[in-house]
């Protein structure tokens, strides 16, 4: 990919290429028939509030301008189609007309400034009119505008009155007479602001109108801006576009729906004082036939608006709040207020984030909106029915044939469940990485390189064949697809597999067998071949763990999850599985560890839809989510660094002869701290360079040549290596060096015991994948040695980018954490972890509206006899 880059940035210009050229080459003698590349890599999807599923596919931009171009814009008030009328409209009509009718342009008379009406005829005069049409019955004669005012006869009907601009009889006009008439209703268009009229026979009346106006409204003419929330000229004024506001939250107020209101389910109304505002409530009910003994999750609509909104009699919960907001200089008022504010759906737009009129332009009766928060598969469907006359069809066609596309990749790599308007921040890590497959796939590039980093992270192995097919797709195309992969179902489809080894690191980087599946299966040396034949297998644990707790969340009900009542266990490894989109993230990322957050007293997100969580909450003192995000927000940050191994290397290279002789402490071997760190670099050991419209370039810094520190702190050495060249050791070499040194040695081993021995100690965080990141965050878990404190930790598929090799070094990790009495809860599709869970979680059966079912809890083994379950048919 990197030889690809280069060769395309040969193309560019010359003010480009005085950067680009200082690009390393890749180190190789040289590449033949290489093509144009497009890498795909493994990146955590953005935390942007703003970025949603149809930004990151493309797919709402192309809305945008299909909406601007064809969209027909509809008045909120009679529902008519509003249109603006051109001068050829008004041309076009006269043309139409049957032969020998007797046609009058008219504009309304109008005084103009405060003027009297003598003054504006007389200016009218002045402008080159000279008749006024008035219309009265029986009497059809223009009157001249010299003999009104010679008579001083102003007695005139205003509303009754027209300027006359021009008379015809229509007939087959020539070239000239068209001319004319273009002229005079441009005339009539411009005396009038945008309106005109049109007399037939001195009977029937037409008006046209140049303004976008319709039922005394103006409308904004369409274009795409008007479309977006991300622009201020489209999103809604009160949310700025995020269709959320800080408000009064509903979930404060009323936290358990299941509560009627005569059992005190509105919180705020509790307290002697407060209550009074119940009583009341409860009093004047009857008269309404509001059922105060009904549960307020099945109050009907009209009910839940009398109980938030009230009525002239009767004081709803709004009006209460709207009291504490007049009585503000009480610090009591301010204080309960306080405790029930929190992000609400904006009442403006009601969470659609753009402004009132863009859905008033519809297509096929549908607006923006409404097709953003369509279910992919649906709106799929609408795209394949929609209908449009042959002028709009001409208009649209390039932009449906690229949406189309991208609606049918997204079908295809089994994201059909997910809507437009979804969120991108609450994303799994497998969705985000096969909306950005989408965004490259649906271009239908031919003859080019894709190289995907593992697309097969977080897809459930029913979603996996999904996505062979797309590669499939696309290596018919005339592409070359290169997959770095371990799922087995992605090596049996290859054409070609390449098998890297023997093992890891300074053990690797030799090409150990190359062919098709059959001739990687019969190699000896290949250890891939022997985990497909089944030589070798991950051992799966006989004996399963009893749990030592619970915690138990009842109904939960966020996205697609239907009201499921979920046990936790502890003590033990709980896997929870299920198909993509089924409701696994939203279950534990979002309900379940934000509640035990707030349980644990912890700042924490407001938890999804759900009643109420319980359980032995007191067997667990802390709760970690270990998930793909990076590691460290700066460049600087390293592996060694955050597992804390950084600071016994630090303290040993101080201690060495040389550096007491020149007086370094420990901070001259840190590159976080001005003293021993390149000066130009700040330790980094690279320059960035903007290149405005392109990607940053990175290049080696030219006063350390990348080896971040001074010459004379790499002076100091440790069995003749100096600190840079410690940074450049892998996790294994760097074990072998320190075997004398026990503290570091403790501080590495668990990077080796998690399957990371291959990496390097000073490699930079934000060049880690997603399952690198997370198992770092796991090594420094497993090197504190036993903490006192018992936590719950949330793993978010951690098989991500292992080999199966490594899956039984993983397994060996999670079973010391349950050893040192912590608990494992981890959202899974590997059937190799599946299998060594203690306890199995199963959602389903399908993704998104078809999903949020709990199908199955208990241990692996017993999910074999759940027919509905996808998990259960691969694990058989």
């Amino acid at each position: 990919f990197a030889e690809g880059q280069r060769r395309y940035a040969e193309s560019l210009s010359a003010y480009a290429r005085q950067f680009l050229m200082r690009m390393d080459k890749p180190d190789v003698d040289y590449i033949h028939g290489i093509c144009p590349a497009i890498a795909i890599e493994q990146k955590v999807s953005t935390n942007s509030t703003r970025s949603t599923v149809g930004s990151l596919t493309e797919i709402a931009d192309y809305l945008r301008l299909l909406f601007a171009r064809i969209g027909k814009t509809f008045s909120p008030i009679s529902g008519k189609e509003v249109k603006k009328d051109t001068v050829s409209d008004v041309v076009d009509f006269i043309l139409s007309l049957k032969a020998a009718i007797k046609v009058q342009i008219l504009v309304h008379l109008k005084t103009h400034f405060g003027r009297s009406l003598k003054e504006e005829l007389e200016i009218l005069l002045q402008k080159g009119f000279s008749r006024i049409y008035i219309k009265v019955e029986n009497n059809n004669a223009p009157l001249r505008i010299e003999s009104i005012l010679e008579e001083n006869n102003f007695a005139i009907d205003l509303d009754k009155s027209y300027i006359l601009i021009d008379r015809i009889v229509s007939k087959d006009f020539d070239k000239d007479e068209i001319h004319r008439l273009a002229d005079s209703i441009q005339t009539a268009f411009y005396e009038n602001e945008g309106a005109c009229t049109i007399e037939l026979d001195h009977s029937e009346l037409h008006h046209f109108n140049a303004k976008f106006e319709a039922d005394g409204l103006t409308f904004e003419v369409p274009t795409p801006n008007f479309f977006s929330f991300n622009n201020p000229y489209g999103a809604c004024p009160k949310c700025e576009g995020f269709g959320q506001v800080l408000g009064i939250d509903p979930d404060l107020v009323i936290p358990n729906k299941m509560l009627s209101l005569y059992e005190g389910a509105v919180q705020c109304w509790k307290g002697e004082k407060m209550n009074e505002w119940q009583q009341n409530f409860i009093h004047k009910a009857a008269q309404f036939d509001f059922p105060i003994h009904k549960p307020i999750a099945k109050l009907s609509e009209k009910d839940l608006h009398l109980l938030w909104h009230g009525n002239k009699q009767i004081a709803g919960i709004y009006d209460f709040f709207k009291m504490l907001e007049e009585n503000l200089y009480k610090i009591q008022y301010r204080i309960l207020l306080a405790r029930y504010r929190g992000k609400t759906t904006c009442p403006e737009c009601l969470g659609m984030r753009l402004r009132k009129d863009a859905h008033y332009v519809k297509i096929a009766d549908k607006n923006i909106s409404e097709l953003m928060h369509m279910p992919i598969d649906d709106l799929k469907l609408w795209f394949e029915q929609l209908k449009l006359n042959s002028h709009d069809q001409q208009i649209a066609e390039r932009l449906l044939t690229e949406i189309n596309q991208r609606i049918h990749t997204l079908n295809a790599v089994g994201l059909n469940y997910l809507t437009l308007s979804r969120n991108a921040n609450t994303l799994s890590g497998g969705e985000s990485q096969r909306i950005q497959l989408t965004r490259f796939l649906g271009s239908n590039l031919s003859d080019s390189l894709y190289i995907l980093d593992e697309p097969s992270i977080g897809l459930h192995p029913r979603d996996t064949a999904q996505l062979i097919t797309v590669l499939k797709a696309l290596r018919d195309l005339d592409n070359t697809v290169v997959v770095v992969e371990h799922e087995d179902a992605m090596m049996y489809a290859a054409d070609h597999i390449i098998d890297m080894g023997p093992l890891a690191s300074h053990l690797g980087g030799e090409v150990i067998a190359e062919g098709t599946v059959k001739q990687i299966l019969e190699n000896p040396k290949s250890l891939t071949g022997q985990y497909l034949s089944g030589k070798l297998k991950i051992d799966t644990l006989t004996h399963k763990r009893k749990p030592l707790g619970k915690i138990y969340l009842k109904a939960c009900a966020q996205n697609n999850l239907k009201q499921i009542n979920v046990s936790f266990p502890l003590g033990l490894i709980c896997v929870v599985s299920g198909v993509s989109g089924s409701g696994k993230t939203t279950l534990v990322k979002q309900i379940l560890y934000p509640a035990l957050q707030k349980e644990l007293n912890e700042i924490a997100d407001k938890p999804g839809n759900f009643e109420g969580i319980s359980g032995d909450l007191k067997m667990i003192q802390g709760v970690e989510l270990i998930d793909q995000n990076p590691i460290g927000k700066s460049s600087r940050s390293n592996p060694v660094t955050y597992i804390k191994a950084w600071d016994e290397i630090r303290k040993l290279y101080s201690k060495q002869g040389l550096s007491k002789i020149r007086g370094y402490a420990e901070k001259h071997f840190s590159f976080n701290t001005d003293g021993g760190r390149c000066d130009t670099c700040k330790g980094d050991g690279e320059i960035i360079v903007q290149m405005q419209f392109l990607a940053d370039v990175h290049l080696v810094c030219d006063t350390c040549k990348g080896q971040k520190f001074k010459d004379d702190v790499l002076e100091i050495t440790y069995h003749q290596k100096n600190i840079f060249e410690i940074l450049e050791m892998s996790v294994d070499e760097a074990l072998e060096f320190f075997k004398e040194e026990k503290k570091i040695y403790d501080a590495l081993k668990p990077l080796t015991d998690v399957g990371l021995g291959y990496i390097k100690l000073g490699q930079s965080s934000n060049t880690l994948s997603g399952g690198e990141a997370q198992r770092v965050k796991l090594a420094s878990y497993l090197g504190k040695g036993d903490a006192k404190q018992k936590l719950l930790f949330i793993f978010d598929e951690p098989s991500t980018g292992l080999h199966a090799h490594d899956i039984s070094k993983l397994l060996k990790s999670f079973n010391a954490l349950v050893e040192k009495g912590h608990s494992l809860i981890i959202i899974e599709h590997n059937t190799a972890i599946i299998k060594n869970a203690d306890w199995l979680i199963d959602l389903g059966p399908e993704g998104g509206a078809q999903g949020g079912y709990l199908l199955y809890e208990g241990v692996p083994e017993g999910i074999k006899n759940c027919s509905k379950s996808y998990t259960a048919q691969y694990l058989n």
